[in-house]
């Protein structure tokens, strides 16, 4: 197949890349050209704003077996990318997120893709929590755009993720507590960290998309990507901690003391936010017999990557440590 990947550049969109030459396909990344990948001349790239006309300039009369849009965030997205490629693409798969659950008034938990009608919460004055909601209203515009083309009879399949993680993930989340955990000292744990949290592994990610292209029987249907596995954070941060072989303790403690200490909760607990979403992948294990890898074997494959390409800086909030491990002391 030809297959056009928006995006493309960082994270999931390296791994799909990677997949997809594998498998014998031909790839066009699109994107800014804001950052390099790592293709080399084995990809064609087109550079464009998908905002500006630069879409429309970029992919006037070209054709594609499949396309997957990887940044794909608001109602106008999803109306341009379904009227431009229209008769002229095979199968469209948009990658969207499980904030298109989070934002909806009573969402439960697990949320299946069932679950996803209903009214949507207000718009929220707490600032910290307005770019979240922005995000998955954004997400559920464009997937609403996307599902209203494929009634017209576009090729679109929508496919939904919670939290990803993975060996490339730029936002360093799961590294926050690795870093904590090699260093001996104790590991806040925001409420003790007895949610349950159910992740995806971006390389699972990059299995299914590459594996869906195609797939006719998806047209017009939204798919949840998790792992099976549903342990609560600090049982995850526990098997992480074995991983690595630290014998860091970790220690509960309330979210509200540590933001009276004058700490973000998120930046030594990037798991610990209410925009967490929780997801059943329970159609695409039953139509698509997807089975996501084991999570021990996940995490063992990041940690080995951390531990072997350790960056040379620890992540956002870590610089705040010291303070952190004042706060476990007092609590103790």
């Amino acid at each position: 197949m030809h297959v056009l990947v928006i995006g493309g550049n960082r994270f999931v969109g390296r791994l799909l890349g990677w997949r997809l030459l594998a498998a014998g396909h031909a790839v066009t990344l699109l994107n800014r050209g804001r950052l390099p990948d790592p293709f080399g001349d084995r990809v064609e790239r087109l550079v464009a704003d998908r905002t500006t006309r630069d879409l429309e300039d970029r992919l006037a009369h070209r054709r594609f077996d499949a396309c997957v849009d990887l940044a794909a965030y608001t109602g106008d997205d999803g109306q341009r990318i379904a009227a431009l490629l229209a008769g002229r693409v095979r199968h469209h798969v948009m990658v969207s997120t499980g904030q298109v659950y989070l934002v909806r008034e009573g969402c439960p938990r697990p949320a299946r893709e069932e679950d996803y009608d209903g009214p949507v919460m207000a718009r929220p004055s707490d600032p910290q929590d307005l770019a979240d909601w922005e995000y998955g209203i954004g997400k559920r515009d464009c997937e609403d755009a996307l599902a209203a083309a494929a009634r017209a009879g576009f090729p679109a399949t929508r496919v939904r993720m919670p939290m990803v993680n993975g060996e490339l993930d730029y936002f360093r989340r799961l590294e926050a507590y690795a870093w904590r955990l090699l260093d001996g000292g104790p590991v806040l744990l925001p409420d003790g960290g007895t949610h349950r949290v159910r992740h995806v592994h971006g390389s699972e990610v990059a299995r299914f998309l590459a594996g869906i292209l195609g797939r006719e029987g998806t047209f017009g249907q939204a798919y949840n990507l998790a792992q099976e596995e549903t342990p609560t954070l600090a049982e995850l941060v526990g098997r992480l901690a074995e991983i690595l072989g630290s014998r860091s303790p970790l220690v509960a403690i309330p979210e509200a003391r540590i933001r009276e200490a004058g700490l973000d909760p998120l930046r030594l607990s990037p798991f610990s936010g209410r925009w967490m979403s929780f997801l059943d992948p329970s159609r695409a294990a039953a139509q698509l017999g997807f089975r996501h890898l084991p999570l021990d074997a996940c995490l063992g494959r990041i940690a080995a990557s951390f531990l072997a390409h350790t960056p040379p800086e620890p992540p956002a909030g870590y610089a705040d440590r010291r303070r952190e491990l004042e706060l476990a002391r007092a609590q103790a």
